[in-house]
């Protein structure tokens, strides 16, 4: 099992550098795992034809190499560059499938403009490509649940001989919301939130927050 940093991703305003309003296109951090014969795209927050690039440049990979797509959430700062992958396999967490598809249904339901419940429609038939993803993805690449701000926000927990990588999602947005114990802004559920970045740090020795670059953990740094 290998990863790579597609590409660093950015939020529309970061609360710990002092910003109110957005700033900047919000995206994903994308990474590129390997193992066995599966080939993960997780989080392409850029745009089709930009993450393609930056897939060919990162790795030597087209996207037809890809045979499988995983979202840490289905906000779309994470999946921006879906269609870049037309052909691989979809997954996220259930709990996160279960919750966005009965928002967007009463969404749907409660909608009275048509250009609305086109929107809604549009959504509903995107999340239905998604499978739930088993707990074991691939060899030495498991799920980690980490719910809190969204309903089902899951990361991948990436097992190698001398260490263990989180990728963390939005349970931990930035290398400042690691070091300073922070959570981001507009949690679904504050108190999920919490135990889920707790439990990251107490598990992983290297984490890829879900706008940021890859950084040690900080209780690990001293070992």
């Amino acid at each position: 099992m290998d990863y790579r940093i597609i590409s660093i991703g950015a939020l529309s305003h970061h609360e710990l550098w002092g910003e109110k309003q957005a700033q900047r296109t919000p995206h994903a951090t994308t990474v590129l795992v390997r193992s066995g014969e599966a080939v993960i795209m997780v989080d392409p927050g850029l745009p089709p034809q930009v993450v393609a690039a930056r897939l060919k440049e990162r790795s030597g990979l087209d996207p037809g190499a890809v045979n499988a797509v995983f979202l840490t959430n289905f906000r779309p700062a994470h999946r921006w560059g879906l269609a870049a992958f037309p052909n691989a396999t979809c997954y996220i967490s259930e709990m996160e499938r279960e919750a966005v598809g009965n928002a967007l249904v009463e969404r749907f339901d409660r909608a009275t403009d048509e250009q609305q419940r086109q929107m809604f429609r549009q959504e509903i038939a995107l999340l239905k490509r998604f499978r739930p993803a088993p707990e074991r993805l691939a060899p030495q690449v498991d799920l980690f649940p980490l719910p809190g701000f969204t309903p089902g926000t899951c990361g991948l927990l990436l097992l190698q001989s001398n260490s263990t990588t989180l990728v963390a999602g939005d349970a931990i947005p930035t290398i400042e919301h690691l070091e300073q114990g922070k959570l981001l802004a507009g949690c679904y559920d504050t108190g999920q939130a919490r135990e889920s970045f707790l439990e990251a740090i107490e598990i992983a020795d290297v984490i890829i927050p879900a706008h940021d670059n890859i950084t040690l953990n900080p209780s690990r740094r001293a070992l």
